[in-house]
């Protein structure tokens, strides 16, 4: 039986937050100076509901423009955040590699599910590494539904992997372990809002703790 760990990626692998405000400023300075924006950077706004699919965030953030100009601002926001990273200024959460270096000398496969983009999540694999540790990353763009639970499905499918994990920090992580049958680890340290973890089966604070878990043979 093959058994694997999939992580979300911001919120849960990487602290999105280092680089997010900077990257959402730089679109949206760019946006006003084309005159598509006018305003504040919705900063708050993107926080409350990150973790999302992307056309689900323009959707929200630029509920009255028009669609060519949201793909035009999500291509410019996916290359502000790439740039962002190219400079070293993202990071992991602390014991991040440690803890999937553990797993994979358990034999446990390792997996990315995220609603980010293809590139954007590569680019922080490459920068910092973990391609040593993933088998395979799945961006929600594999997904013609856009959704995290369609997505696991499929990874699952793809890889034949009949017990699995699934480390994330947001209500849609959780939905998609228990729609597919898997354990559902709600990590506290993310994005989520109160209760938002509710029925996640395990909580932890860092990853030390998942370590823990994983290695008492969950």
């Amino acid at each position: 039986m093959q058994f694997a760990a999939i992580f979300d990626m911001d919120g849960t692998l990487f602290q999105t937050n280092k680089i997010l405000g900077p990257s959402l400023k730089r679109t949206f300075e760019i946006l006003r100076s084309e005159g598509s924006w006018t305003g504040d950077t919705p900063l708050a706004t993107y926080q409350r509901i990150m973790g999302v699919p992307l056309t689900v965030v323009w959707e929200t953030l630029l509920p009255k423009h028009p669609e060519h100009i949201r793909r035009q601002t999500d291509q410019l926001f996916l290359e502000c955040l790439n740039q962002e990273i190219k400079e070293g200024k993202g990071q992991l959460f602390p014991h991040v590699m440690e803890t999937l270096s553990t797993i994979k000398k358990l034999g446990i496969s390792i997996f990315i599910a995220s609603n980010g983009l293809e590139r954007y999540l590569k680019e922080i694999c490459s920068y910092f590494g973990l391609n040593e540790y993933v088998t395979d990353i799945y961006s929600v763009e594999r997904s013609s539904k856009g959704s995290k639970t369609d997505l696991v499905r499929m990874l699952l499918k793809d890889y034949q992997i009949e017990k699995a994990i699934l480390i994330g920090d947001r209500k849609s992580d959780i939905e998609a372990a228990k729609e597919n049958g898997l354990v559902a680890v709600g990590c506290q340290f993310g994005f989520a809002a109160e209760n938002e973890l509710k029925d996640a089966d395990i909580l932890i604070a860092d990853f030390l703790e998942l370590q823990t878990y994983i290695s008492k043979g969950y």
